[in-house]
């Protein structure tokens, strides 16, 4: 089993979920709204200084969907390279 976090900005949301259903990956996640932080693109705050946000996904899944996730997300990152978007894995 692994562990995957996907992260990105709230305006590629609906992009990255499409992406999922297209490859057939992370039927099952987590979905944290709204969250804060400050990364290698730079801060999302959701205040008047840095209003953007970003959304995690969470996904616990196999070998195989792990590679279908990274294939999907990689594909968004493709398209929208300014956007910030990460995703992490960590085997069980």
């Amino acid at each position: 089993m692994y562990r995957i976090e996907i992260i990105a900005n709230n305006s590629v949301q609906d992009n990255i979920l499409e992406a999922l259903q297209e490859e057939g990956a992370g039927k099952n996640y987590t979905l944290y709204t709204n969250v804060l932080g400050a990364g290698s693109s730079g801060p999302r705050m959701g205040d008047a200084i840095w209003p953007e946000e970003n959304f995690v996904l969470v996904i616990w899944c196999e070998k195989e969907e792990a590679e279908g996730l990274a294939r999907a997300v990689g594909g968004v990152k493709e398209r929208f390279p300014g956007e910030g978007i990460k995703i992490f894995g960590l085997p069980e």
